[in-house]
């Protein structure tokens, strides 16, 4: 398993994993040739992506996606609602478990102010990945879902008193906290520590604000977790080639 997230925040998100020779985008929230930089400086051909997945249609999530679509032709899994409106060829709607060869990815629909917005959990080789971002609220049947997986990659969005002190307006503040937002730090911490198990081996913090966070404060919400784990947390610029 190999993970590379390109990009990852309000500016934009995108993120590429490798199972059993099998490549995928997860978003394409950055513009094509930035995908493509960003492939090409850890020798990877964008041409050999195989899918495209999309966690929703908010731009910092499918900025870059038509124009990668077109000119390297993915297979594109997007919502169903989505998929009805025939933005791009090549698609196929969501169902609740797809199967690609010996991967399996479940689809977890996630809580936020979009017309569909879905996370995955992928498994091959008795290895386990958990995505799940721009979600205001995980609840209990996904949280069972969730358990113990091998990594996780979760959002760790913002610092409540660092959101409420910055000069946004009161209702997109009001926007980022509810349910159908984004996760705190704490909300963040605290369904990891009612997830990982002893088979947990990494995690990942993912879609930090650039005004309402910073790595210190994610950082300094992560010692509560009992286990000790490699984290890895993720700004703007993505990350390095991650392998397990």
């Amino acid at each position: 398993m190999k993970i590379y997230v390109l990009a990852s925040g309000s500016s934009g998100n995108c993120t590429y994993l490798e199972l059993n020779k099998q490549r995928f985008l997860i978003d394409a929230g950055i513009s094509c040739r930035k995908i493509e930089n960003k492939l090409k400086q850890k020798q990877i051909d964008p041409k050999t992506i195989d899918y495209v997945l999309i966690t929703h249609t908010h731009l910092d999530h499918i900025q870059g996606l038509e124009q990668f679509a077109k000119k390297y032709q993915p297979k594109i899994f997007l919502g169903n609602l989505t998929n009805q409106k025939n933005f791009f060829k090549n698609t196929e709607p969501y169902q609740l478990e797809i199967q690609l060869k010996d991967i399996k990815i479940n689809i977890i629909n996630t809580s936020h102010d979009s017309e569909e917005s879905y996370g995955f959990i992928f498994e091959y080789n008795g290895k386990s990945l958990v995505y799940l971002t721009d979600t205001g609220y995980i609840n209990q049947k996904i949280k069972q879902k969730i358990k113990n997986k091998s990594i996780y990659i979760l959002e760790s969005n913002h610092d409540v008193e660092m959101l409420m002190a910055t000069t946004r307006p009161h209702h997109l503040k009001m926007r980022i906290l509810g349910d159908k937002g984004h996760l705190s730090n704490e909300d963040c911490i605290n369904c990891l520590a009612n997830v990982i198990g002893d088979g947990t081996e990494k995690i990942m913090l993912v879609h930090l604000s650039e005004e309402a966070n910073h790595p210190s404060k994610v950082l300094q919400t992560t010692k509560k977790l009992k286990k000790q784990l490699p984290i890895y947390i993720i700004g703007k610029e993505g990350s390095e080639l991650i392998e397990l």
